[in-house]
């Protein structure tokens, strides 16, 4: 195979990519409600009900666009063509939603609101699927992707970091006006304005930094009249994977725990541990390390395992020895909040737990890809565009569930609204913990038990690339 190993310079203009994901999700995760709401002044829950359903409506078009994606005959290959019509709509979209129109106020933004909100994510999507989706077209050699991928995680993982640290710390800042940084409204302005350069410079730094692949990759099926029906037989005969569907189930799994584990993120550090707000954003900074600790591991591990048994054993690490902690807490086996001890140690474990996190979905992704030749098998068509778009999907269409299952669990903690951390009663606190724990280590490890029933291993794709006469390239 020709393009077995890629160029250094490929790999990081293709990573460099997902720093527009990141930087998109930081904003719209952690800013988005708070500006709307406390700033501007629209009712939570419009804002709320704006976000979900501009959810909906981007996960349900996510297979379309993967599919469009796989099926694109232009001079300059199936996925850039997207790349490059997505960079200038999302930034200036990205750009707008935060910076609203003076002659709306209160409640009269939510139509503003939702379409900005639909427009976003639909654009982001546009490029993201295809970009993410290519990397199974840059090699078909088994530790290669991985090597690639992990650049992608890094990038994404560290640069909505870091914009989320450079939001708080220089933008949202105090003025004359505002004695707090939250109802700074030009300070959101300007982090749109950061936020949309920056992602211009990023998706056109991975589309240019990638042209010259563009003979290498994978050509379209050779034009045919499509029809919705066919389309979606083809998507859900594509799909119809057990291997797919392995990993399809572990995402749901996955997303639903992540989900919970960020909705109670702040009560932990907050009531559990007692941390302030500067050591909270020490964690969330730590982040960056996590990321290069991630881009380390993941090749490594990969090569030395296989795929699945290193997304196993790093799975099992990853999402146990965080909440291990707590349970050390719930048994009096952990130093005291506010002893010089515990945040250290707090700080270092999450680094690692991270850490093996970015490292277990690098090697997932890598997974995916490898259904690639698998189905080209079965089906006689490529469908990287699709596989990547419906694990996409089931991400975003689960992820309120997280959020649901986190607030029931601070219902049944019986956890108090509105009250200072002094003043909450240990009872509840100790129920948190409790709570917490089981619930999310058992979502996680039924996702585990469903990655178990993966079969491409390093043996099985070598046998897909022999079947379609690419093996001996190898």
């Amino acid at each position: 195979m020709k393009n077995s190993h890629i160029s250094p310079v490929n790999k990081l203009t293709y990573g460099i990519g997902s720093i527009a994901y990141g930087v998109k999700s930081n904003g719209f995760d952690y800013w988005f409600l708070i500006f709307y709401s406390q700033a501007m002044g629209v009712d939570a829950y419009l804002v709320g009900l704006a976000l979900m359903i501009s959810l909906v409506i981007d996960s349900l078009s996510d297979p379309l666009i993967g599919y469009f994606s796989d099926n694109t005959h232009t001079r300059w290959g199936r996925r850039h063509p997207y790349m490059y019509a997505a960079a200038i709509p999302v930034s200036l979209s990205y750009f707008f939603i935060w910076n609203p129109p003076a002659s709306l106020s209160g409640n009269e933004l939510f139509g503003y609101i939702l379409c900005l909100a639909i427009l976003v994510r639909t654009l982001i999507t546009i490029y993201e699927i295809p970009n993410s989706a290519m990397v199974a077209e840059m090699t078909e050699d088994y530790d290669e992707r991985t090597s690639i991928l992990s650049y992608r995680f890094f990038f994404g993982w560290s640069g909505g970091t870091l914009m989320g640290a450079c939001t708080s710390y220089y933008l949202l800042v105090p003025t004359s006006e505002y004695s707090h940084g939250t109802f700074n409204v030009a300070g959101y302005g300007q982090m749109g304005l950061v936020a949309a350069l920056i992602i211009f410079t990023a998706i056109m730094t991975s589309a240019i930094g990638t042209h010259n692949l563009i003979p290498k990759l994978k050509p379209a099926p050779s034009k045919r009249k499509l029809t919705i029906r066919q389309i979606y037989r083809e998507i859900f005969e594509t799909l119809r994977n057990r291997s797919f569907v392995a990993l399809f189930a572990a995402a749901l799994f996955g997303a639903i725990g992540t989900g919970t584990a960020a909705g109670l993120s702040l009560y932990l550090n907050s009531f559990f541990w007692g941390f302030s707000t500067a050591q909270y954003s020490l964690i969330s900074l730590s982040v960056v390390i996590s990321a290069i600790i991630g881009l380390v591991i993941s090749p490594i591990v990969s090569r030395k395992l296989g795929k699945k048994r290193a997304a196993i054993i790093t799975g099992l690490l990853a999402f146990t020895i965080l909440p291990m902690t707590i349970i050390l807490r719930l048994l009096g086996l952990m130093p005291e909040n506010g002893d010089p001890l515990l945040f250290p140690i707090i700080l270092s474990v999450t680094i690692i737990d991270v850490g093996l996190i970015i490292s277990y979905q690098t090697i997932t992704t890598s997974m995916i890809a490898d259904l690639v030749e698998q189905s080209e098998v079965n089906t006689g068509r490529r469908s990287e565009g699709v596989f990547f778009a419906t694990m996409t999907f089931v991400k975003k269409f689960v992820q309120g569930f997280g959020v649901v299952m986190a607030s029931t669990i601070l219902t049944i903690a019986q956890f108090p609204k509105g009250v200072s951390i002094e003043n909450v009663p240990s009872e509840a606190i100790f129920q948190l913990g409790a709570l917490y724990v089981p619930t999310v280590v058992t979502v996680w490890m039924i996702m585990i038990w469903c990655i178990s029933y993966y079969e491409v291993d390093r043996d099985q794709h070598t046998a897909n690339l022999n079947t379609l006469g690419r093996g001996a390239k190898n």
